[in-house]
């Protein structure tokens, strides 16, 4: 995720950053401001076209459709905000659920089971790694321990790796109530946390595997492409040749907030404006740490 003072004007005006929509679009806007001074040297030099001509009634297209397609740019920039929210408070939660999980541990252990700390204090951690992996879609790369742990030898790389370290944390839960570490209140505690961390994985797999359908995101950009390469056939007896930075602006701003709203509708990926989930992570591990 980039990191920036939102209270710094001159960065934003003058220096791009990676996450700058204007790297992207370069290519795109260059092309489209040729297409567009090609177009009106034809009209004005070539053609010879007059105020008079039909074509400049066009623009009436474009004054109708410009309230609609700014409906469907926000509304789109909206929905994909939806789910980047969503993503980052769905991750706030696995936070809090991982520290209440190692409160509620620590109150119960003792100095003499620091078996049992050791192993919650990695492996707490271990399921938003694992998560994030998940999400991600990157091979799960973990380090089994079979002497110390032998029930991490059922890990299998090609399932559903958070569901398996969540099965692991609840059998060494079962462990503790079976040795009278923990009462039948304290299990009912610790199971809701458990079940809370599936929530919470299920949750983001909800995100993940449920995109924007394909026709309305295809639609848009469609729209977006045949609206801006209508624009300088008409608006050339107004503007001249001023039309072609006209139009490059225009399109730069529509495109921009489709390509913004393409990025931040998965936000467990490894974009710019995606979410910090390395940090999260590392955050999670350092807080667990502490409390066990």
């Amino acid at each position: 995720m980039y990191i920036y003072d939102s209270k710094t004007w001159f960065d934003f005006k003058f220096l791009l950053s990676k996450a700058d929509t204007l790297r992207k679009m370069l290519p795109i806007l260059i092309a489209i401001f040729i297409y567009c001074a090609v177009l009106g040297y034809l009209e004005i030099e070539v053609w010879q076209l007059s105020s008079n001509s039909w074509i400049k009634n066009i623009n009436l297209m474009h004054t109708t459709l410009g309230f609609v397609i700014s409906l469907l740019v926000v509304f789109r920039t909206n929905t994909a905000y939806d789910r980047w929210w969503e993503g980052r408070k769905l991750w706030g939660a696995l936070v809090n659920n991982s520290r209440n999980f190692a409160i509620k541990l620590a109150s119960v252990l003792d100095s003499k089971d620091e078996e049992y700390r050791l192993f919650f204090r990695k492996y707490i951690p271990l399921y938003a790694e694992s998560l994030k992996i998940h999400l991600q879609s990157e091979s799960t790369r973990l380090s089994l321990d079979v002497k110390e742990h032998p029930e991490l030898y059922i890990l299998e790389k090609d399932k559903h790796i958070p569901n398996q370290v969540a099965r692991i944390l609840s059998l060494k839960v079962q462990q503790m109530y079976k040795e009278g570490i923990i009462t039948d209140a304290h299990m009912i505690n610790l199971n809701n946390e458990l079940s809370a961390l599936t929530d919470i994985c299920g949750g983001c797999e909800r995100i993940k595997n449920t995109p924007i359908p394909y026709s309305y995101s295809s639609f848009i950009k469609r729209f977006i492409m045949i609206y801006v390469i209508t624009l300088p056939i008409g608006y050339v007896f107004q503007l001249g040749y001023y039309v072609a930075p006209l139009v490059t602006f225009i399109a730069y701003v529509l495109g921009s907030l489709e390509l913004i709203a393409e990025e931040i509708e998965d936000p467990f990926g490894g974009d710019p404006n995606d979410l910090p989930l390395q940090k999260i992570c590392n955050n999670i591990q350092k807080h667990v740490g502490e409390i066990l």
